[in-house]
């Protein structure tokens, strides 16, 4: 098996319509395609990032909560790239998103921080 490249991350929400203004008008991915599933009574919303399909965002009736802290076992976290990393956290801290401080990963001297979706995902900035 060859794999290509990874084609794209489905994120189960609790409140589709809170998570859907928070990746579309916090984060600024745009909507690729919509769809009620009326037999799941489920949203799928297919969002791009700078282009580039990337994101499924799914509504279910009454999902489980995600277990985060201390960490379960499974995906750790979503992480985002951007050319300037202050930039991105002011910008976000301006639309009311709570950061953590911005820390230097050890081994590659970049810049990286974190703060989490309206269902707790963690969800990290890392400069490029």
């Amino acid at each position: 098996m060859n794999l290509n490249k990874i084609h794209h991350i489905a994120i189960i929400c609790s409140n589709y319509e809170v998570s859907k203004k928070f990746y579309v008008d916090i984060l600024g991915l745009t909507p690729k395609a919509e769809i009620y599933r009326k037999e799941r009574d489920s949203y799928k919303l297919d969002l791009e990032v700078n282009g580039q399909y990337q994101i499924e965002l799914f509504s279910f009736p009454n999902p489980p909560k995600r277990p985060s802290y201390p960490e379960a076992a499974g995906l750790r976290h979503l992480a985002f790239e951007v050319e300037e990393i202050e930039e991105a956290v002011l910008e976000l801290k301006d639309k009311g998103i709570d950061i953590e401080p911005i820390r230097i990963d050890e081994f590659t001297d970049k810049k990286f921080t974190f703060f989490v979706d309206p269902d707790g995902l963690p969800i990290e900035l890392y400069e490029r």
